[in-house]
């Protein structure tokens, strides 16, 4: 595979999981309606954080497995799980089961989560690295613009739980595609699957004050994410009353997304990680100092035309963050990048969705727990950032 088409797979290898999450938000309606939950409940965000969860601690099973076996191998095996999760939705009986089984399908998920990141740990280093990690989220931000109004589209004509059926074929064909693909694990790198090997990897990964740092960071950024994501559909349908709106509202964010991600990977080759990141805060302060503003002086119904395009541009601000912050804390790992990507992103994923999910199901009847939310834990970022750059990580963990 030539460079580009390495990056189209990566980046189709990391939709596993947006699939799965994006395209379930049009179904949210029919989900109430179907297991009796109330018209405006909250328990549908568990569809997401639940998925959330069972992509993180899946993490750390396909960390060592890619260590030992090869990146292709941890894939085949996520997707074949990760097919049979969402197999599981299709014929849940009840609420309960349906997050059983989306627990289930973010196992599987996991998979591709952890063989897309240590790949481009394999092939890039440096700033190079974050460059292509942008350039895979650029591409990978697109399935937010589609799924929506994919799922929509599909729930007009066919039962929702089509929707199920469709991330499964995406995932068979993506899996087909990658027989292309060649190995990228170095063979000298292969590690032992065993206890030991595995709890000595994780534990060089934990002690590393600059993954460690910039890893919580992230765990901030990502819970930000996750309660966009899982209260979007309350916050355009039942605050702001544009129900019918959604998949093209969903998708209009996302394109900003897209382009943050594009001017990212333009940059940080030649401004450097450190101070795109800078740049980034700067910007999020202002936007998010904006939205409380906004949100405060409305009693938590802001005009919708002054409030999401600035809730836009600062997701999108974000992308100057997470690709960076995530390539800074690979950058030391090399040879254990498996288990790295593993552990990192269990804890990125599990505790982002914990904070994201807390904070996701205070949004009802107004947007001032979202505007709260997400301007708490960038400062909690930021913060993070600066206590890796003064050496307060290290000095904390002994190093």
């Amino acid at each position: 595979m030539g460079r580009k088409e390495l990056l189209a797979i990566i980046s189709a290898i990391m939709a596993f999981t947006a699939m799965a999450i994006d395209m379930m938000l049009a179904a949210f309606g029919d989900i109430r309606d179907d297991f009796g939950l109330g018209e405006s409940s909250t328990e549908t965000s568990r569809v997401v954080t639940v998925f959330l969860l069972g992509l993180a601690c899946g993490q750390l099973i396909y960390g060592p497995i890619a260590d030992r076996f090869g990146r292709k191998r941890a894939l085949y095996a996520g997707a074949i799980i990760y097919i049979f999760g969402a197999v599981w939705c299709v014929f849940a009986p009840t609420f309960e089961t349906l997050l059983l089984g989306r627990f289930v399908w973010g196992m599987g998920g996991a998979g591709a989560r952890v063989v897309a990141t240590s790949i481009i740990r394999d092939r890039f280093e440096g700033p190079a690295m974050a460059s292509a990690m942008s350039n895979v989220m650029a591409v990978f931000v697109l399935v937010p613009i589609i799924a929506p109004s994919l799922g929509a589209v599909i729930i007009a004509i066919a039962p929702w739980r089509s929707v199920l059926w469709f991330c499964a074929l995406f995932a068979a064909v993506i899996v087909i595609w990658s027989f292309r693909m060649r190995e990228t694990l170095d063979p000298v790198n292969r590690r032992d699957l065993n206890p030991r090997t595995i709890a000595s990897g994780y534990w060089q990964v934990a002690r590393t004050p600059v993954t460690f740092g910039y890893t919580m960071a992230t765990v901030f950024i990502q819970a930000s994410f996750t309660t966009y994501l899982a209260s979007s559909e309350l916050l355009i349908g039942e605050i702001f009353d544009r129900e019918g709106q959604f998949p093209v509202i969903f998708g209009a964010v996302a394109i900003l997304f897209g382009v943050g991600a594009i001017v990212n990977g333009r940059v940080v080759e030649r401004l450097g990680i450190d101070e795109v990141v800078n740049r980034g805060f700067v910007v999020l302060a202002i936007l998010l100092t904006a939205l409380v503003v906004l949100t405060a002086t409305s009693n938590g119904t802001p005009n919708f035309w002054l409030f999401m395009p600035i809730i836009g541009f600062a997701l999108a601000s974000f992308m100057f963050l997470m690709p960076n912050l995530t390539s800074a804390s690979m950058t030391p790992l090399g040879a254990i990048a498996g288990s790295g990507s593993a552990l990192t992103g269990a804890v990125r994923i599990s505790l982002g969705a914990l904070l994201g999910g807390f904070f996701s199901e205070q949004v009802q009847t107004s947007a001032t727990p979202l505007v709260i939310g997400i301007a708490t834990m960038t400062t909690c970022a930021g913060v993070t950032v600066w206590l890796v750059r003064r050496g307060g990580i290290r000095a904390l963990l002994g190093r």
